[in-house]
C-alpha cells in the first residue's frame, strides 16, 4: 500500500498533517539527520578555531560551504544517508561518511579524520536533539500557545464587567465576573511559561563516557571541557551539562515534558469549562457554511474544537509523563533505551499543536450569550445570602448564618421579593436595611487585580 495521508498509521501523519506540518522540520527523521549533518559541521569549524596545529592550514574560506551543507540540505542528502545505514548499521557512522564525501568535494581531503574527531554518536545526538527541541519550540510550539495565551487575555478584557454565576460542586455559588473567570487560565499558563523559560536546553557533550578521553590522549594540552562549554553554548546556544555518562541525564528535558504536562492540564481544565458553558448556553458559536454537527440532528452545532483540544491533550501527556519518567533512566555508563524513545519526542508535542489550534479556531468561534447569563444570575437570588448575613455579622446582629440557612433552605424558590421582604423584617437599621437592599446577583462580584 502507497505511503500518504490515507494510509498513514497516526494521525499526526495522516487526518491531521496539514495541522502538524510545522514540526517535520525539527522531528522528522529528515530533520534528525539534518541536525546531525549541522553538529558535526559546526564541530569540525570550532576544531579548526581551536587553533590545534593540525588544522594551522585548514582553508577557511570553506567555513560557508561546509555550512551550506546543512542549511540546503535535501532529501536527496537524507536518502544517501539513510542508504548508507543500510550498510553501516549506524545512523551516526553514516552521517559521518556523507560529510567525508561532501569533502573530498571541496578539495578538504587532507581533513577528513577530523570530522567526528574524538566523538561517539551521543555526542550528536544528544546536541543534534535538544537543538531541533529548541527551535521547535522557538518557532512552533511557543508562538502557538502565546496564541491561545493573547485570545484569553483579549476575551478576558472585553468580558471585565459581564457578571457570572459561579457554580461551586456543580450549585449555584457567589457570583464572579466571566474576564476575571478567564483571566484565571491567562495567569496560570504564564505562570508556566514562566517556568519553562528558567529550564535549559541541555546538552552532552564530552566524548565516550564524557570524560572527554580521546580527546585529552591526543591532544592533552588543549582544555577540554572549556571547548565543549564554548562549542555548546556560543555555537549551539544550548547549555552543556558538566557531568555525564556517554549520555545527557535528561534531567533537564524531563524538567520541560513536566512543564509542557502541566500546560497541557491547565488547558484540559479549560476546555472542560468552555464546553460547559456552552453546553449552559452562556456561548453560541459562529455557524461556517456548509458545516453539519451531526448525521441525525440537524439542529446541532457541537463544541468539538474544545473536545478535540481535550483528547490530543490527554494523549500528549500521558507521552509527555512517559518521557519525563523514562529518560533519566539508564543502565550504567548508557543503555540504548533512551534512543527509540527519543525518536518518539515530537509526538506529544504534535498532539499539543494540534490541540492548541483547535483552541484558537473554537475560541475565535464563540459568542456570548448575554442573555443566559442573565437569566441565571436572576434565577438565583440566593446568591446574596453569603453578602446579607456577612453584613450582619458586621453589625453584630444574633445567628445571622443561621437565620439565612433557614431562609435559603425552603423549598420555596428564593426571588428578590422574597429577599426584599426577609431584609424588611430584620431588627437592624434603615441604613444597614437599605445598604442590604443595594446588593444583587448582578453587583455582587467581588474585586480582584487589574487585568489591564
Amino acid at each position: 500500500m502507497e505511503f500518504n495521508a490515507l494510509t498513514a498509521i497516526s494521525p499526526i501523519d495522516g487526518r491531521y498533517q496539514s495541522r502538524t506540518a510545522a514540526l517535520q522540520a525539527y522531528f522528522s527523521e529528515f530533520g534528525l539527520i539534518r541536525y546531525r549533518v549541522l553538529v558535526e559541521v559546526e564541530y569540525l569549524i570550532a576544531l579548526v578555531d581551536s587553533g590545534i596545529s593540525n588544522l594551522k592550514d585548514f582553508p577557511k574560506d570553506k567555513y560557508a560551504a561546509l555550512r551550506d551543507l546543512y542549511t540546503n540540505f535535501s532529501q536527496a542528502d537524507a536518502l544517501w544517508i539513510k542508504e548508507t545505514e543500510r550498510t553501516t548499521n549506524h545512523d551516526v557512522k553514516a552521517v559521518e561518511y556523507f560529510l567525508k564525501e561532501k569533502m573530498q568535494g571541496l578539495g578538504l581531503e587532507a581533513y577528513l579524520e577530523f570530522i567526528h574527531f574524538g566523538l561517539t554518536s551521543q555526542d550528536i545526538n544528544n546536541t543534534a536533539i535538544p537543538l531541533s527541541f529548541k527551535e521547535a519550540s522557538e518557532q512552533v510550539m511557543l508562538p502557538a500557545l502565546q496564541a491561545v495565551v493573547e485570545i484569553l487575555k483579549q476575551q478576558a478584557l472585553a468580558w471585565k464587567n459581564i457578571p457570572l454565576l459561579a457554580k461551586t460542586h456543580g450549585q449555584p455559588a457567589s457570583p464572579t465576573m466571566l474576564g476575571k473567570e478567564w483571566y484565571v487560565f491567562v495567569a496560570r499558563l504564564e505562570g508556566q511559561l514562566n517556568a519553562l523559560s528558567s529550564v535549559p536546553f541541555s546538552a552532552k557533550f564530552g566524548g565516550a563516557t564524557g570524560n572527554y578521553n580521546a580527546h585529552h590522549v591526543a591532544f592533552p594540552k588543549i582544555n577540554w571541557p572549556q571547548f565543549g562549554d564554548r562549542f555548546v553554548k556560543e555555537d549551539l546556544g544550548l547549555f552543556r551539562v558538566p557531568f555525564t555518562t556517554q549520555i545527557e541525564p535528561y534531567d533537564h528535558l524531563a524538567a520541560q515534558f513536566d512543564n509542557w504536562k502541566r500546560i497541557n492540564t491547565i488547558l484540559i481544565d479549560f476546555s472542560r469549562d468552555v464546553w460547559t458553558y456552552v453546553s449552559m448556553e452562556y456561548f453560541k458559536q459562529k455557524i461556517k457554511e456548509g458545516e453539519v454537527g451531526s448525521s441525525a440532528m440537524p439542529h446541532k452545532v457541537n463544541p468539538i474544537d474544545f473536545e478535540n483540544a481535550e483528547g490530543n491533550l490527554g494523549i500528549a501527556n500521558a507521552l509527555f509523563e512517559h518521557l519525563a519518567a523514562k529518560l533519566p533512566i539508564s543502565r550504567l555508563q548508557r543503555d540504548l533505551t533512551d534512543s527509540t524513545v527519543l525518536r518518539n519526542m515530537g509526538v506529544p508535542f504534535a498532539h499539543t499543536l494540534i490541540a492548541l489550534n483547535s483552541l484558537t479556531k473554537g475560541l475565535n468561534k464563540l459568542l456570548l450569550n448575554e442573555d443566559a447569563l442573565a437569566n441565571d444570575l436572576n434565577n438565583n437570588w440566593a446568591v446574596v445570602a453569603e453578602a446579607i448575613q456577612t453584613i450582619l455579622r458586621r453589625e453584630g446582629y444574633p445567628n445571622p448564618y443561621e437565620a439565612l440557612k433557614e431562609l435559603t433552605r425552603t423549598n420555596s424558590k428564593i426571588t428578590e421579593a422574597s429577599i426584599a421582604d426577609f431584609i424588611n423584617g430584620l431588627n437592624i437599621s434603615d441604613s444597614v436595611k437599605n445598604e442590604l437592599r443595594q446588593i444583587t446577583p448582578y453587583n455582587y462580584t467581588g474585586t480582584h487585580p487589574s487585568m489591564d
